[in-house]
């Protein structure tokens, strides 16, 4: 009798989830990715505004990642154009995505189109189908709108939310989270990637109530505007604050000791390698698992997709 495959549901966005998802695409994985499309900024923002739908920057790049194509026609969804004063900074596959909504009249039946055309692994979802504003309020109480500007601030975030805030997902995304085995959450950027996909209330209610292990993917990295000085229980804590209730049961942490010239690039950004306080993380009831998960790539730390994707199919193998 053929294994069934495991059903992993996603929640994220930015680089992070789709470097992720390339190693996923490999393994016996039926994978949901619930997407943010909380962004404003660039082509996304533009295509955005001027057709009143949610950015497509995001989901583009999940699906690329969860796409098995032909690399050149992988390639030229990918294509940004630069020469045109018109078209400058807007991604091909943006561009499709935008159309398809046009002509569908619905952003999701776009992505579904779109995903059989590139042949995706699996199912990609938007944490809303309508377009939205991410705002955050800092601990000085001032506001900011607008998901690109919160990173600029360089003053701590109190917390962020959705305009409006009614907003609902769409019925496949709470589905998928009730019919998962597993839930991986992140990595992404904690309040511009990660949490906007849990305050879509209903999103945060099926997280809290889901029978699936949740596990959370922890940044390797800090993040200046935004987790300056976070260890990992911050995360944690974060997201817990902003769902209201805990929702996690494991995290999924570094276990290599990044270089000292990595370390040194990085404070010029002013960001470090994140402080797993282990004993704190397992005082909040989760199970920490430690992995080599963490490549450099010309410099940059960035989640190792095919280690993390090899550990997964041996957990769910051993542990599920």
């Amino acid at each position: 009798m053929k294994k069934q495959k495991t059903n992993i549901v996603v929640i994220g966005g930015g680089t992070g989830l789709s470097t992720m998802l390339r190693g996923l695409k490999n393994y016996p994985f039926d994978i949901t990715a619930i997407v943010t499309v909380a962004d404003d900024g660039g082509s996304s923002g533009r295509l955005r505004d001027d057709y009143d739908i949610p950015p497509p920057g995001d989901i583009r790049n999940v699906i690329a990642a969860l796409s098995d194509t032909e690399p050149l026609v992988e390639q030229m969804f990918q294509y940004r154009f630069s020469e045109s004063d018109d078209l400058g900074g807007h991604s091909l596959g943006n561009l499709m995505l935008t159309a398809l909504t046009d002509i569908t009249g619905d952003f999701s039946h776009a992505i579904a189109e779109m995903s059989k055309v590139l042949k995706v692994h699996g199912k990609v979802i938007p944490a809303a189908n309508k377009k939205i504003a991410l705002h955050a309020e800092l601990l000085d109480g001032s506001i900011i709108e607008g998901e690109s500007k919160i990173p600029n601030s360089k003053k701590p975030i109190k917390r962020v939310f959705l305009v409006p805030g009614d907003v609902k997902p769409l019925p496949e995304a709470i589905r998928a989270i009730e019919k998962a085995d597993l839930i991986l959450v992140g990595p992404g950027s904690l309040y511009t990637s990660i949490i906007p996909n849990l305050i879509v209330k209903q999103i945060g209610r099926a997280l809290v109530r889901a029978k699936a292990k949740r596990i959370y993917i922890c940044n390797l990295m800090t993040q200046q505007g935004e987790t300056l000085n976070y260890r990992a229980t911050d995360h944690v804590q974060a997201i817990y604050d902003h769902v209201g209730k805990p929702c996690l049961d494991a995290i999924l942490v570094n276990d290599i000791e990044l270089p000292s010239p990595i370390k040194e690039n990085y404070k010029e950004e002013n960001a470090e390698p994140v402080l797993f306080d282990i004993e704190k993380l397992e005082n909040m009831g989760l199970e920490v698992i430690k992995k080599e998960i963490a490549t450099i790539q010309s410099g940059v730390v960035r989640h190792e997709s095919n280690k993390i994707a090899k550990w997964l199919s041996e957990y769910t193998l051993t542990r599920m």
